[in-house]
Formats: C-alpha cells, sequence, structure tokens
C-alpha cells in the first residue's frame, strides 16, 4: 500500500513513520510512506498556502489551487487508483471497522488541514473527511499519523496472523485481561485460572471476561 502525505509540516511524520512497526513494513515493502510538502504547490514567490476567508472571520483558510495541485501530483505519480482523504474534525470518526476497509485501498492520500481549516471547495476534491474524534488539533498531522498507524498494522504480513484475531475491537469485542510475571506484586496477583496450566479453562475465562467488559 502506499500512502501519500499532504501537510505543511512533513518533518512532523519523519521520526514516527521510521520507528518500530512502521518501520519494519517499509522495511518488508509492504508499505510506502511518501511525504508531500504543500508548499511546494504555491503560486508566488511568498509560498504562500493560505487566506483570509471571504465575508470576514477568525483565522486562516488553505487555498483551493494550491491543495488542488498538490492532489493532483499525488495521483499522478502512482498507477493505482487513489482513495483522497482530508483529515477533517466534521468528517466521519475513525473506527477500527473503518481501518479495515481502508485497508483494502492500494493508495491513499492523506490531505492534513492547518489554521482555520480550508476552502470548503476542497471537499469536493476528497473521497472522504475522516475524524479522530469530537475534539480540535492544530492541525491533520496527528490525525494522519493515526490513520496510517491504524491501517498499516492491518496489512497482511506486518503483524503475525494470530495478534490480530484476539485484540480489542475483533468481532466488536474488547480484549480480555492480561498478566505477566512476578505472579505477585504489592498485594496484587495474577488470576488463579493463568497459573492452573488449563488451556480449555483459561480459554472459557478469557471468552468470559471479554464478554463482560464489552457489555
Amino acid at each position: 500500500m502506499l500512502f501519500s502525505v499532504i501537510s505543511l509540516f512533513p518533518q512532523m511524520f519523519e521520526q514516527v513513520f521510521n520507528l518500530s512497526i512502521l518501520k519494519r513494513a517499509q522495511e518488508k515493502k509492504l508499505v510506502e510512506i511518501r511525504l508531500i510538502n504543500l508548499r511546494d504547490f504555491t503560486l508566488d514567490k511568498y509560498k504562500t498556502v493560505d487566506d483570509t476567508p471571504y465575508g470576514g472571520g477568525v483565522g486562516m483558510l488553505l487555498k483551493i489551487d494550491v491543495v488542488d495541485k498538490a492532489i493532483s501530483f499525488a495521483k499522478a505519480h502512482t498507477p493505482d487508483k487513489s482513495l483522497t482523504i482530508l483529515l477533517d474534525p466534521q468528517g466521519v470518526t475513525l473506527s477500527q471497522t473503518l481501518c479495515r476497509k481502508l485497508s483494502q485501498n492500494q493508495h491513499i492520500i492523506l490531505l492534513c488541514g492547518h489554521y482555520e481549516g480550508v476552502d470548503a471547495r476542497v471537499y469536493d476534491l476528497v473521497d472522504l473527511r475522516l475524524s479522530i474524534g469530537n475534539f480540535i488539533l492544530t492541525g491533520g498531522e496527528i490525525p494522519a499519523m493515526a490513520v496510517v498507524d491504524g491501517i498499516t498494522r492491518l496489512i497482511p504480513g506486518v503483524l503475525p496472523q494470530d495478534a490480530l484475531t484476539t485484540e480489542t475491537f475483533t468481532d466488536n469485542k474488547y480484549e480480555f485481561p492480561q498478566y505477566t510475571r512476578p505472579a505477585k506484586y504489592n498485594n496484587m496477583t495474577v488470576p488463579p485460572v493463568l497459573l492452573s496450566g488449563n488451556h480449555a479453562l483459561i480459554s472459557k475465562w478469557r471468552r468470559r471476561l471479554s464478554k463482560k467488559i464489552s457489555r
């Protein structure tokens, strides 16, 4: 899968995308991440990406012409069909179900908003407006990181398959509690069933706890 991330601050992504699972996914050639600087598509010598809104108002909006050129560039540099997503607090909320659906795409373009937002005509240039929750951030960079991470781990080969079958949100359930050594710490103990060695009993206990927590 290819991710094209359009941002005013592409340097924000470099550390996050070059660590841990995301780094290994790229090394295995399962994922490619291209960072595109929105300022590269400005039309004047001042590299102007934003302007004041018609009718007045607080803040600045990303310009339609600059955004259009950046999206067109991202689409032109891959043979695969692209899905263009605007990170937007008014968009649909990201979920595990949606991550699974998005992981079926070959190329996802992520447009990171900034300032007060974008010229509303940008909405016509994207396929989906996506939010990570009912709160406001200074830009779409952190949400874009969450989207890339959430989708990448679902791509076959990135994680062991059994790691995905029992985790939270699988079959719309939360994961059961888990413990490790030491068995007793500061008067806190591991449930005896997990020390029993009876795997059938352990599986039954885990299913029961998973259902209880999910309710």
